[in-house]
């Protein structure tokens, strides 16, 4: 059990360094990859998640997974809240690790870049504000993500799995992406959310807690039970 929370924790964070490091070359002032573009950002978040699966093997990394899992009775449900700390703490930890190595571009950052655009960098937000549709829109992503895997994973070609799930997240970052920045996962966007709101970085913008929890924290959820059940009671997994 502490091995598979510790690989959770650890493939979480890996997950993090890649995703919020590469927002941070696009956003921050001296990054030599600054304003490179969101095809630059949702590529190596898909590439990011293909190396942390191959490296710490059969991790959900996402607490909508682990629900689904659970509905599915592949994973204990008394191992959900463990198995969902560990995870947050891991995107907690992959964002200060990424804070640390690009601690002079955000203090070069400061003054320059709007401070919306630096609490992006670490957590979701949505293109124009509309609860209800931005709950629709990750809902809806989450339920295509978590349904999508559970397909894969009955590929039994080693190797298959990790290369698949990259493509899957490139691709719904690129279609569905726009509204909301398609976080589908509580720990991948609360994780870093908490990191932004206790670093020591200046003139902060607040965490936006409202639409943290709403949005990226709970629409994941049902889309991640919906998809259970559906491919449950569709394709009899």
């Amino acid at each position: 059990m502490i091995h598979q929370l510790l690989a959770e924790f650890m493939g979480t964070a890996l997950m993090i360094v890649f995703g919020v490091g590469v927002h941070s070359d696009e956003v921050l002032k001296g990054s030599k990859y600054r304003g490179s573009g969101h095809l630059f950002s949702i590529t190596t978040w898909g590439f990011g998640i293909t190396v942390a699966l191959f490296i710490f093997g059969d991790v959900s990394i996402n607490p909508a997974m682990v629900l689904a899992q659970c509905v599915l009775g592949n994973i204990p449900w008394m191992m959900f809240i463990p198995y969902s700390v560990a995870e947050v703490l891991g995107g907690v930890v992959g964002a200060i690790i990424v804070y640390i190595m690009y601690t002079d571009e955000f203090k070069a950052s400061e003054g320059n870049i709007d401070p919306v655009a630096v609490r992006n960098i670490f957590s979701t937000a949505p293109g124009i504000r509309n609860l209800p549709r931005n709950f629709f829109v990750e809902f809806f992503a989450t339920f295509v993500f978590i349904a999508s895997i559970i397909a894969i994973t009955q590929i039994k070609t080693p190797g298959i799995a990790p290369i698949a799930v990259g493509l899957l997240v490139w691709a719904i970052g690129m279609g569905m992406g726009g509204p909301t920045g398609f976080a589908m996962n509580l720990a991948r966007d609360m994780g870093p959310r908490i990191a932004h709101a206790i670093l020591p970085i200046k003139n902060k913008a607040d965490s936006d807690w409202q639409y943290g929890i709403i949005v990226p924290g709970i629409a994941p959820f049902v889309g991640g039970l919906c998809a259970a059940l559906f491919m449950h009671g569709f394709f009899g997994y």
